[in-house]
């Protein structure tokens, strides 16, 4: 199983919430998550990001499916230009 963590930071973090629901949006549509789950950051410090998501997948095959699956491209291309930083984790648990 491969985890996949993204954080995200918008330009306006009432950016956050809509972003949230179009992530949400993608669970079964997208085959290849195995899990998803999206966070509102609560606490808003100068270090904070405004979203956390994570997702699992059953291999690095799939996560590459997933990315370049429609419906995930979609979103990222509403998110794309809102978003003023972005850090990625993948790992194995």
């Amino acid at each position: 199983m491969l985890t996949h963590v993204v954080l995200m930071r918008f330009v306006d973090p009432r950016d956050a919430p809509k972003a949230k629901e179009l992530l949400e949006g993608m669970r079964g549509k997208v085959e290849q998550i195995r899990d998803l789950t999206v966070w509102l950051d609560v606490v808003g410090s100068p270090v904070s990001y405004h979203l956390c998501m994570i997702t699992r997948h059953e291999s690095l095959d799939e996560l590459r499916g997933y990315q370049g699956h429609p419906a995930h491209l979609e979103v990222a291309g509403w998110l794309h230009p809102r978003l003023e930083a972005r850090a990625v984790v993948d790992h194995v648990p």
